[in-house]
């Protein structure tokens, strides 16, 4: 899997020595992942021992992303031995890192690693009201597939959306929706 690089702008608005990168999360990072569920999450989140298994599991793909040193997002996908479609599980930006392109970064490289796994497709659920995903999600491609009605732990109702992936495809959407949310 390759990443990109996306650079933090500083204050001035020129891009500055800091970027963010992402690689795999190791048990190491369990504090900072713990952190951002807890920043991101009001309800549904992953418990630690969760997130430790998680990480642990071959059938799992936790990445991190990270700005400078620090853990500042992650993404989280699920795969059956016996399916083609990824489930996008989680995927969380801590709020002082939002809009920097961390999200799309994060959905980039899940998107790239359902790929090396040789899936056709990454589904995913997201919160009816949370726009900002929503918008997300749409400008990478991915189209609602469904609805679930009382599906999350507050009744909030989820929409599902599912995005084919095509390994050349795949890089090339993620760089047009960070193209766009620039």
């Amino acid at each position: 899997m390759s990443f990109q690089t996306i650079r933090r702008p500083s204050a001035s608005g020129s891009q500055s020595a800091r970027s963010v990168t992402v690689r795999r999360a190791s048990r190491a990072d369990l504090p900072a992942l713990e952190r951002i569920e807890a920043e991101s999450f009001s309800g549904d989140r992953l418990s630690p021992r969760s997130l430790r298994t998680l990480i642990a599991r071959p059938s799992a793909s936790v990445l991190v992303a990270q700005l400078g040193a620090e853990v500042v997002g992650s993404v989280i996908v699920l795969y059956r031995r016996t399916a083609s479609v990824g489930r996008l599980y989680s995927l969380a930006v801590e709020p002082r890192a939002r809009g920097l392109g961390v999200a799309v970064k994060l959905l980039g490289a899940a998107e790239e690693d359902a790929v090396s796994r040789r899936q056709s497709a990454v589904r995913l659920e997201v919160r009816a009201d949370n726009a900002a995903a929503i918008a997300l999600y749409d400008r990478a491609g991915y189209r609602i597939s469904g609805r679930r009605t009382n599906y999350y732990q507050d009744g909030e109702t989820a929409l599902l959306f599912r995005k084919t992936l095509a390994p050349q495809k795949a890089a090339a959407s993620v760089a047009r929706a960070a193209a766009a949310a620039r």
